[in-house]
C-alpha cells in the first residue's frame, strides 16, 4: 500500500517536472522566429469571439445572481446603498477573473489539447519535424499569445456584464437609484483593484495555455489517449486556476492594500 503510494507520489512529481520544463521552452520559443501571425489571428478569433457570448450569458446572470443575494443582506444591515460597491469589488477582483478563467479553461483547455493531441496521434507533428518547422513554435505559441491577449479581454467583458446585471437587480429589485449604483461602482474602481483585476486573467492565460499544451504535446495511446489528455487538461486546468487565484489574492492584495 504504502509502495503504490510513493510511485503515485512520485509519479505526479516527476509530470509537474516535465511540465515545468516544457512551460520554460514556451516561454523561452516567443522571442525566436518566425511568427505565425495567421495562426495567432485564428486562436484569436476562436478564443475571443467563440467565447463572447459564454462570458456574456454567465456574467449576467452571474451578476444578478450575486446582486439579488447581496441586497438581502444588505438590508439586514441597513446599508443596502452599498450594494455598487460591493459588487465592484466582488466581481473584479474575484467573479469576473476566476469565473472567466474556468469558463475559458473548460472550453479551449479541451479544444487545444484535443487538436494537438489529435496531430501527434496521426503523427503530423513528426511530419512539421521532418520539414524542419519546429512544432512548439507553430501550434503551441500562437495559442500561448491568444490566451495573454483574450483572456483579459473577455475577462473585462465579463466584468462589465456583470455589473450590468447587477444594476438591474439595484434599480428594479433594491429600489436603489442608479446614480447610487453607479457612484459607488465608480468609487471603487481603484488603482489595486484594477490591477487584480488584470493580473488574474493574465496568469489564468499562461496556466491554461502551459497546461493545455504540454496535455497535447505528451499523448500517448491513439483515441483513447487523446480523449483521457483532454479530461485531464480540463480538470487539471481548472483546478489550478482555483489554486493560483488564492495565491494571486494572498500575494497581491497585501502587496496593494493601500491602493484598494
Amino acid at each position: 500500500m504504502s509502495r503504490n503510494i510513493s510511485e503515485w507520489l512520485k509519479g505526479i512529481i516527476l509530470e509537474l517536472q516535465e511540465m515545468f520544463f516544457f512551460s520554460a521552452i514556451m516561454v523561452e520559443r516567443i522571442f525566436r522566429r518566425p511568427i505565425y501571425l495567421f495562426e495567432t489571428f485564428e486562436q484569436m478569433h476562436f478564443i475571443g469571439i467563440g467565447s463572447l457570448y459564454l462570458v456574456i450569458l454567465t456574467g449576467m446572470f452571474a451578476g444578478q445572481g450575486m446582486a439579488i443575494q447581496f441586497t438581502y443582506e444588505l438590508a439586514d444591515m441597513g446599508s443596502k446603498n452599498y450594494l455598487g460597491r460591493i459588487m465592484a469589488i466582488a466581481i473584479i477582483r474575484e467573479l469576473g477573473p476566476v469565473r472567466t478563467g474556468l469558463m475559458i479553461a473548460a472550453r479551449v483547455s479541451s479544444g487545444i489539447t484535443a487538436e494537438i493531441a489529435a496531430m501527434v496521434s496521426s503523427n503530423q507533428v513528426d511530419a512539421l519535424r521532418a520539414f524542419g518547422v519546429d512544432p512548439i513554435r507553430k501550434l503551441a505559441i500562437p495559442r500561448l499569445i491568444s490566451l495573454m491577449v483574450m483572456v483579459p479581454i473577455l475577462t473585462v467583458i465579463a466584468d462589465a456584464v456583470a455589473l450590468l446585471g447587477g444594476w438591474m437587480i439595484a434599480t428594479f429589485i433594491a429600489h436603489i437609484s442608479s446614480t447610487l449604483y453607479w457612484s459607488n461602482v465608480l468609487d471603487r474602481l481603484r488603482f489595486g483593484n484594477i490591477a487584480i483585476g488584470l493580473i488574474k486573467p493574465v496568469v489564468f492565460s499562461l496556466v491554461i495555455a502551459f497546461i493545455a499544451c504540454y496535455k497535447g504535446f505528451t499523448t500517448t495511446g491513439g483515441t483513447k489517449g487523446v480523449g483521457k489528455s483532454t479530461t485531464e487538461s480540463v480538470v487539471l486546468s481548472s483546478i489550478t486556476i482555483l489554486l493560483v487565484n488564492f495565491l494571486i489574492t494572498k500575494l497581491v492584495v497585501s502587496l496593494f492594500r493601500g491602493y484598494l
